[in-house]
């Protein structure tokens, strides 16, 4: 069994309405508290990191199945969209909508076309972090294969 340690360390003065300093490997970044929830917007916050971490993974999750597959990709992007419900004050990440688009090159056939579909919803099953919130998190793929 292997075993993958991530560490992250974090600096925060005090008062909700700081800003504090985040390090993780290649990720350092101020945070804050976004303004949409009344903060100062300073830097990066948690509700786009979650979805970064969700989109990032979903993306190279497919980015992988479709090279084990070789199909004979074009281009590859992702536009996600995080949804936080706020209820009496209570402030609940409830979906996340992953909007892939996939262009295979013109020389590809129908049968590849239709693998590309299957990889498109499997790699979301198959990304850690969707794995981490599944349950907590609805996540939702509105695709467009070419």
């Amino acid at each position: 069994m292997a075993e993958h340690r991530f560490h992250l360390t974090a600096t925060w003065p005090g008062g909700r309405n700081s800003s504090g300093y985040i390090a993780s490997g290649n990720l350092r970044t101020k945070v804050s508290i976004p303004p949409e929830m009344d903060g100062p917007g300073i830097g990066t916050n948690p509700d786009e990191m979650l979805l970064g971490a969700a989109a990032t993974c979903y993306l190279i999750t497919l980015a992988a199945m479709i090279e084990r597959a070789e199909l004979p990709l074009e281009e590859m992007s992702l536009d996600s969209e995080g949804i936080v419900d706020v209820t009496r004050g209570v402030f609940t990440y409830q979906k996340i909508i992953h909007r892939p688009k996939v262009t295979l090159k013109v020389e590809a056939t129908e049968e590849q076309r239709i693998q590309l579909q299957k990889l498109v919803e499997q790699a979301e099953k198959s990304c850690m972090i969707s794995r981490a919130i599944q349950g907590n998190v609805t996540i939702e793929l509105e695709a467009d294969l070419n």
